[in-house]
Formats: C-alpha cells, structure tokens, sequence
C-alpha cells in the first residue's frame, strides 16, 4: 500500500529529501570518480592520479584535503610503481623460459599496492571524509577505450539518515 502522508521535495540537480514517518532521507549526487593521469599502467594501476580540485566538491571539502590525500596516493605510488615495472620487463623477458612465473613478483607487488592505498583511503576516511559526509575508495572500472580495466579513486557522497522528532 502506498504511503500517502510522504512528502518529497525535487530541485533540479540540489539534493533532495523525502520525508517518512520519523526518518528524513536524502539523495545523493553520482560519485565522482579520479582516473589515472600518468603515462604507465602496471595491471590496471596507473602510476599517478591528477590532484587538479573537482569544482563538485567546492562546497564540501577544501582544495588541500583533496590535494593532500591525492598527494599520499602518489606517494605510495612513486615508491612502488618503479620496482614494479622493474620486475615486470625483467618478468617478460624470461616468461617463456619459467611458464609465466617470472610475472608472480610483479603480480604480488601490484596486489601490495593497491592494498596500502586502500589503507591510507580507510585511515583518511576514518580521520576525515566520514565526518563531511564522503567516502574514498579504490575500485576498478573498464577503460573508456577497449575492454581493459583501471583502478581509479571514487568519491561518494554518502546519505545521512536523520530521525525527526514528532511534533
């Protein structure tokens, strides 16, 4: 059965909110998502993402947050990403002599990797973007061109739930 007494308000591309029982719901804007600028793709990591300011969080967070967690992302992949594509060529060169298993270290690296940087996105989360009403993960998507797969940084908004009080 419908609920007839629930209220929802629409704007054009302003979060909305629906009213019902005691409980305010809010849409949320899409996630934003940061896709890899750099020129070299380990596996579907790329080795840097862009730290250029989204103007759809001007409202929510501030240009150094943004740039600041970005900037830790890079870090982590300026300190892997050229021993990685080390083990890699040198992992090609001998694949057909050890059947593939000369790709294990690279694999195993690239694995690491995107471990640490879901840990640094779960510890700024926790720290900060929790609080704003943000969430930051790292999570694969297929690539505009082709049918190969990337890791890129996705920002959600996250809706809060709010219990009104009866009047």
């Amino acid at each position: 059965m419908a609920d007839f007494d629930a209220i929802t308000y629409e704007d054009d591309g302003e979060e909305s909110t629906a009213f019902v029982d005691n409980y305010v719901f809010t849409n949320v804007p899409d996630p934003i998502f940061i896709r890899g600028s750099g020129h070299l793709t380990v596996f579907g990591l790329s080795h840097r993402y862009n730290s250029e300011f989204p103007p759809v969080l001007a409202a929510k967070l501030a240009p150094e947050e943004y740039k600041a967690t970005v900037d830790r992302v890079n870090s982590i992949l300026r300190k892997t990403m050229p021993m990685n594509v080390k083990w890699l060529v040198c992992g090609c060169l001998c694949c057909c002599c050890t059947l593939g298993c000369s790709l294990a270290p690279t694999i195993h690296i690239t694995k690491r990797t995107k471990h640490m940087i879901k840990k640094v996105l779960e510890l700024e989360n926790r720290r900060l973007y929790y609080k704003l009403g943000l969430n930051w993960t790292l999570c694969k998507e297929k690539c505009e061109s082709g049918n190969m797969e990337e890791y890129i940084l996705k920002i959600e908004f996250v809706a809060k739930l709010n219990i009104q009080e009866p009047d």
